[in-house]
């Protein structure tokens, strides 16, 4: 029996199986961060192909938060509106609706990957102001110096993710990531690379851990207990300091699960440019298996898992309890279906819609 399509359980919310499609940046939203036909078409395709678990993009909790022009956000409550039909189509179609919230730190104000992925210049009539936890530019493509953030601007944001939380719920979202990874934000306060502050926020690992921590305490308290509070996570830079980070992570990954996360997505931090990725199918597996089990967290992790028989042995060798197919999902929205197949799994049609499903098993 196939491990893949064993259902999954976290708190109130049952995924047919234990493929998701993690959050993958469309940049095809408008200036207002808005939704629109390209989304609901795009999500609800992976959600009809099979995988038990939809996760919406990186979506900004404030304009400033934004990578670039084109993504979406759900600062105000009109764009929270628009993610409804696409929140009903996840679930008419057997899947789990989840969004991941997102401040994109020093590296927001950004052009499109496909025209640059660079930042907008400061007197580009584009550009909007950037801020970080110190004045460290990212470097390479993304230059620019970000404002280092007050007191007052950690609160503002904070609170930005606990009103994006609360849209998120109201949406009908079922499943709520919070991105602490990739050089946002969250990573950014809590990589020595980008955070040389001197106050309570920066310097030693309670201190960097403090941003995180308390941005998950302040959504856990609006976030229902019922439904999967989950993070995005960076946990190693391969930068040289692998078990440094890496250990230093796992004891931050304990900290949140004592303080109510269930679910950690595990990934590489992309803090600064030049590192040294060994980049290669299921790289992050090991990884993974061992954030779960040094941090008692159910865990999934992307990156080179595309293909079925690398996914199935990921689960079935409990490394992690979902395997996240990104770029396997923008190949084949029916992911699912074609991996079925190939495992061997009865009646794989059985993963589609009945509209698909009726005619492919009727004359297969």
């Amino acid at each position: 029996m196939s491990a893949l399509f064993q259902p999954f359980k976290l708190k109130d919310i049952t995924l047919r199986n234990r493929i998701a499609v993690p959050p993958m940046c469309q940049y095809m939203a408008g200036d207002d961060g808005m939704v629109n036909h390209w989304h609901l078409v795009h999500f609800a395709s992976m959600a009809r192909g099979g995988a038990g678990l939809v996760v919406v993009e990186a979506t900004a909790v404030s304009p400033e938060g934004r990578i670039t022009p084109a993504c979406t956000g759900i600062w105000n409550d009109e764009q929270a509106r628009a993610f409804v039909p696409i929140v009903q189509a996840i679930k008419e179609a057997g899947s789990v609706p989840g969004i991941q919230i997102a401040h994109a730190g020093r590296k927001a104000s950004a052009n499109l990957p496909w025209e640059g992925d660079d930042h907008f210049a400061e007197h580009d009539e584009r550009s909007w102001e950037i801020i970080g936890p110190s004045a460290i530019a990212h470097g390479a493509h993304l230059p620019r110096t970000p404002r280092a953030m007050t007191v007052e601007d950690i609160a503002r944001v904070q609170q930005n993710f606990v009103d994006a939380a609360k849209r998120a719920l109201d949406a009908g979202f079922e499943w709520l990531e919070l991105h602490f990874a990739h050089g946002f934000l969250g990573q950014s306060f809590f990589s020595e690379h980008s955070n040389q502050r001197t106050d309570e926020y920066g310097g030693s690992f309670e201190n960097r851990s403090r941003y995180l921590l308390e941005t998950l305490a302040a959504v856990r308290k609006v976030w229902p207990e019922h439904l999967p509070l989950t993070a995005r996570f960076g946990v190693i830079e391969y930068d040289g300091r692998d078990e440094q980070t890496l250990s230093e992570s796992i004891e931050l990954a304990r900290q949140f699960k004592a303080g109510g996360l269930d679910f950690l997505s595990v990934s590489v931090g992309f803090t600064i440019p030049n590192t040294d990725v060994p980049w290669g199918p299921a790289f992050m597996g090991p990884v993974a298996e061992r954030v779960k089990r040094e941090s008692g967290l159910p865990v999934t992790t992307a990156w080179g898992f595309g293909s079925a028989q690398l996914a199935e042995a990921a689960v079935k060798a409990g490394q992690m309890d979902l395997v996240s197919i990104g770029r396997g999902h923008l190949a084949d929205p029916h992911w699912a279906f074609t991996a079925a197949k190939e495992l061997g799994v009865d009646q794989p049609a059985r993963t589609l819609p009945t509209a698909y499903s009726h005619w492919l098993e009727r004359y297969r």
